[in-house]
């Protein structure tokens, strides 16, 4: 095999490799898609209001004078402990969690509820 051949060889990989690279980055849009998707899948929807819900009573507590700011900060933190928790068990299955990470999640959040009522 002469010089030019092999060159030419070594080019056509280094282009058939580069337009496989570019095939799996031209889909990743898609993937980010499915994800936007799953952010109002029921369980995560469910989870993510309750949380909305918190942060509007703990709001509610401070202004009311019920709580203080630094008990509400400690009831912020809390809850962006599981919003961060549910966004770590979303990512890992496809951007959905399961109906026993639903419960589990709800558990951490009735704990935090009974401490903004307080």
């Amino acid at each position: 095999m002469n010089q030019v051949t092999r060159m030419s060889r070594r080019v056509l990989i280094a282009v058939a490799f580069a337009a496989g690279t570019g095939v799996a980055f031209a889909q990743a849009p898609a993937a980010a898609a499915d994800g936007q998707w799953a952010k109002s899948h029921p369980r995560r929807a469910e989870v993510n209001a309750r949380l909305a819900n918190q942060n509007h009573r703990i709001n509610k507590e401070v202004r009311e004078g019920e709580i203080t700011k630094g008990q509400a900060a400690k009831l912020h933190r809390q809850d962006r402990a599981i919003r961060k928790e549910e966004r770590t068990m979303a990512s890992t299955n496809g951007g959905h969690i399961t109906k026993a990470e639903q419960r589990a999640l709800n558990q951490q959040e009735n704990q935090v509820s009974r401490e903004i009522g307080h």
